[in-house]
């Protein structure tokens, strides 16, 4: 049993200086290595130095002048691209801008074509209703002429007008001022226009 125990012993002081082993190189490397990283960074920090930027590197050093020469030609390349797209858009605005001051221009073009006719428009019923006026005066006045003359003298000049002006007379004659002219008219002509009357 003794010698069981000294077999025992023997193999965990082995396992111990191989676990020693290991531990003493992580210790001795690891360690150091650590402690000089975090000085670095602190050191780094105090100096306002980001070192994870690499464009505030030494660019001398040949692998950041490479990782700085490759950042500014993306850069470039990206600043072109964008470059070339804003251009392509502010063509695109001053040719919808072109339409939009055509379509404007014939707009007012259109607004000035209505506004004279417009005008034409209003001078023509100025027109029309000055010479309807004139035919209302006109009318008055022969029906105020008509009305002061004898029914034998009004009836042949009744039965010569158009249907259109003679109607337009008898209606506005005064009932005693009718009846006696549509006495003097002929049958035929006193039925037509008695029938055009009740119309």
């Amino acid at each position: 049993m003794v010698k069981k125990s000294k077999q025992q012993m023997l193999n965990s002081n082995v396992n111990k200086k191989k676990g020693g082993l290991l531990q003493g190189v992580l210790l001795w490397t690891l360690v150091p290595l650590l402690s000089t990283t975090m000085v670095l960074l602190i050191i780094a920090y105090v100096a306002d130095i980001n070192i994870f930027d690499v464009n505030e590197w030494n660019p001398s050093l040949p692998f950041v002048s490479k990782l700085v020469d490759e950042e500014e030609k993306l850069d470039a390349f990206l600043f072109e691209e964008r470059v070339v797209s804003l251009q392509a858009e502010i063509q695109e605005k001053e040719a919808q801008l072109v339409k939009l001051e055509k379509a404007l221009s014939k707009a007012d073009e259109e607004k000035k074509v209505l506004l004279v006719d417009q005008k034409a428009l209003l001078a023509e019923i100025d027109e029309l209703k000055m010479a309807k006026e004139d035919q209302k005066r006109d009318l008055s006045e022969i029906i105020s002429t008509f009305e002061k003359m004898s029914a034998k003298s009004v009836a042949p000049i009744i039965s010569k007008m158009n249907d259109e002006e003679a109607i337009e007379i008898l209606s506005s004659l005064k009932p005693d001022v009718l009846a006696p002219i549509l006495e003097k008219l002929s049958a035929e002509d006193a039925a037509r226009y008695t029938s055009l009357l009740t119309k």
